[in-house]
């Protein structure tokens, strides 16, 4: 009995949707593989990218170790903290 309801359920879910179980439109894969071909299909633009940037990429300045940004850090906080104690009358 539950699975005859079971049966009757699923019929009447697909005579909803119009039978889109049995049909679709389009493959999401096939979609995916036509994305990708055109992809690969485009031209390169890193360099003007760069350009438009100013500084390419493979010539970008490494970034600076720890070490060096703690104590630029600490040097911009004692002036700041200088600046304000000046202000302060101290």
């Amino acid at each position: 009995m539950g699975g005859a309801l079971g049966v009757a359920a699923f019929l009447r879910l697909r005579r909803r949707a119009g039978g889109a179980f049995e049909r679709r439109e389009s493959d999401p894969a096939d979609e995916l593989r036509a994305r990708l071909e055109q992809a690969r299909d485009t031209a390169d633009d890193r360099d003007e990218f760069d350009a438009a940037e100013g500084q390419p990429v493979d010539e970008a300045v490494p970034p600076r170790s720890i070490d060096e940004r703690r104590r630029e850090i600490q040097e911009k906080a004692a002036k700041t903290l200088g600046e304000m104690r000046h202000l302060d009358g101290e």
